[in-house]
């Protein structure tokens, strides 16, 4: 067995393309999924598939994304030590000038999706419409965090503030080209891929309209501004609404365009709750060939399910949530090779500012001084590492530069150990009900709720438990006062910072909304010089715990485990996890 130690990369903590952490549901047993007589890669994932559209805010989750992966081909993606790798299997990306910056976008002749549709401009300009946010009018109420005046269009998780700063894209006459026209540079064009989103030719048919009627909607349609909403464009509007929901599922479609694939694999069957089984797509064209005849997804929740799934050989591939007799078994598993890791993904409770308990910054502040992070802490991770810290900052890793300045400066040091006397002080007599949401079938969110309620009712908050294994479709609602979940990101770019705390942010779920901290995002995304990127992080980190937005708890531990069938997978810390490389596997 070979165990390998992964140390965290001193990278930017980048949350441009975010996915939910979680343990969901419990997967069944068995290896009767062998898709192709004994040639499937067997995998455990944790959380249940719920949709196509892995960049919507109802469908960005782990599960969603990684599955996206292995059926979506893109211009780019990022190896396990974060370097931005092209893949010219798909496309290019040329840089035709820098000022202004100017980049062009061309996918190869004959890549095409499942069906035989070319992967064209078309598909192109939809993805560049969503994650540009381009044609948004919509004023946010700064309280609810909802739209109060003019048209949102996509519900993009991600944040549109960097393709916002382009003009509208010129399409190539070979019609599989795009060019953007930065009109400032902007931190993280590297990391932009429009290969990454959906078929344009599908959308549009679910909206009732075409390929040529929704480009031409895009290409006559002015940049939308909120000082003067325009009545919304009604064929945007209604490509809009069908991306937004159109892809979200419980069981697969009958109608196979819901699922295409332009990427080496293609989704050939689905058990709701127990796995998802992915074939070779035929009409692949690029470089990631495999040699496998498929991987079948087992969803199992319960990570001693994963351990033992893996050790009676019915998969092959396990990330589970780990704990110390976790590792202990998974150690014991003579066939079995251990790889072990620090995550750019970590825990956090968050308040919500749409609330109406949490309206009052005191009663933010008391509740604060309840959460007993130490003990979580101790509870959860320090039995995987003695040597683990409480998280300090809502921006840094530790290990990351910026990381030590952040948390000795924003303020964090107030809230290392609970001060129930604090709180109580703070509450004078008050008794608040705070109602917390957060995944009842994960163990680690479990602990932490249960350690926060027992604190909290010694300060005289009343907690109301909304615990539910539908957590993450509760999430963008905002029916509670906390949550508690977590965040992966790719470890690379700055993106993710304005999508979570900026306003309107597409992962921005709380409502949290401070015009400083979003000129001060507004102004990282357009920053190229990594120190002045540090700098002012580390003055938006220091204004979130200055607003009392909640506290984040513990970076989190991850493992990959996998048995003598397969040879290949390596141990990836950011939020593609087991399947970065799956083009390298080999069956034996």
């Amino acid at each position: 067995m070979g165990v390998k130690k992964w140390g965290v990369a001193a990278a930017a903590v980048g949350l441009g393309a975010t996915a939910l952490t979680a343990c969901s549901s419990d997967g069944g047993s068995g290896d009767e999924e062998q898709g192709g007589g004994g040639g499937a890669v067997r995998i455990a994932e944790v959380n249940e598939f719920t949709s196509f559209n892995n960049n919507s805010a109802a469908g960005n989750l782990d599960t969603n994304s990684k599955i996206a992966y292995l059926t979506r081909s893109s211009f780019i993606y990022v190896d396990d030590e974060l370097n931005i790798v092209p893949d010219e299997g798909f496309g290019t990306v040329e840089v035709e000038s820098e000022d202004p910056l100017t980049v062009t976008y061309t996918v190869n002749e004959g890549i095409e999706w499942s069906d035989g549709e070319p992967v064209d401009a078309d598909d192109l300009m939809l993805a560049w419409a969503v994650q540009s946010g381009y044609y948004d009018d919509a004023t946010i109420d700064p309280a609810t965090g909802e739209v109060s005046g003019g048209t949102s269009y996509f519900t993009y998780a991600g944040d549109t503030a960097g393709l916002g700063l382009t003009e509208l894209p010129e399409v190539g006459e070979d019609g599989r080209s795009v060019t953007l026209t930065y009109t400032e540079p902007y931190a993280d064009y590297e990391l932009v891929d429009l290969g990454i989103d959906l078929p344009a030719h599908v959308v549009a048919e679910g909206a009732g309209t075409t390929s040529e009627e929704m480009l031409e909607a895009f290409q006559s349609t002015p940049r939308g501004n909120a000082d003067a909403p325009a009545e919304a464009n009604p064929t945007i509007k209604a490509v809009a609404d069908f991306w937004n929901t159109g892809f979200d599922v419980t069981s697969l479609p009958d109608d196979e365009s819901l699922f295409l694939s332009s990427g080496p694999f293609i989704v050939d069957s689905w058990d709701a709750g127990e796995s998802m089984t992915l074939v070779k797509n035929e009409n692949y064209g690029g470089d990631r060939e495999v040699s496998y005849d498929s991987v079948v997804v087992r969803f199992i929740g319960d990570a001693n399910a994963q351990v033992t799934a893996l050790r009676n050989g019915e998969v092959d591939i396990i990330s589970p949530q780990p704990s110390a007799d976790t590792l202990d078994t998974l150690e014991s598993i003579e066939t079995a090779t251990v790889e072990q890791g620090d995550q750019f993904s970590y825990d956090h409770l968050d308040l919500n500012f749409g609330s109406e308990v949490f309206a009052d910054p005191t009663v933010r502040e008391a509740f604060m001084k309840i959460v007993p992070r130490q003990q979580i802490l101790d509870s959860i991770v320090t039995p995987l590492n003695p040597e683990a810290a409480i998280l300090d900052s809502q921006i840094f890793f530790p290990g990351q530069e910026g990381y030590d300045e952040a948390a000795g400066s924003n303020g964090s040091d107030a809230y290392a150990e609970p001060d129930i006397a604090g709180a109580q002080e703070l509450l004078a007599g008050r008794t608040p009900t705070v109602r917390v949401l957060y995944n009842t079938e994960n163990p680690n969110r479990v602990d932490a709720f249960t350690l926060l309620q027992q604190n909290a009712a010694e300060a005289g908050f009343v907690i109301e438990d909304l615990g539910s294994p539908d957590w993450s479709s509760l999430l963008p609602g905002g029916d509670y006062d906390a949550s508690i979940f977590g965040w992966i990101s790719s470890g690379v770019g700055v993106a993710g910072v304005p999508q979570i705390f900026g306003t309107g942010g597409g992962g921005n779920y709380n409502g949290y909304s401070n015009p400083e901290a979003d000129a001060l995002m507004d102004e990282l995304i357009v920053t190229l010089d990594r120190d002045e990127q540090i700098a002012l992080q580390t003055e938006i980190d220091s204004t979130l715990w200055a607003d009392f937005y909640g506290l984040p708890l513990f970076a989190s531990p991850g493992v990959l485990a996998y048995g003598e069938r397969v040879t290949g997978p390596a141990y990836y810390p950011g939020q593609t996890g087991a399947v970065w490389n799956f083009w390298e596997w080999e069956l034996s």
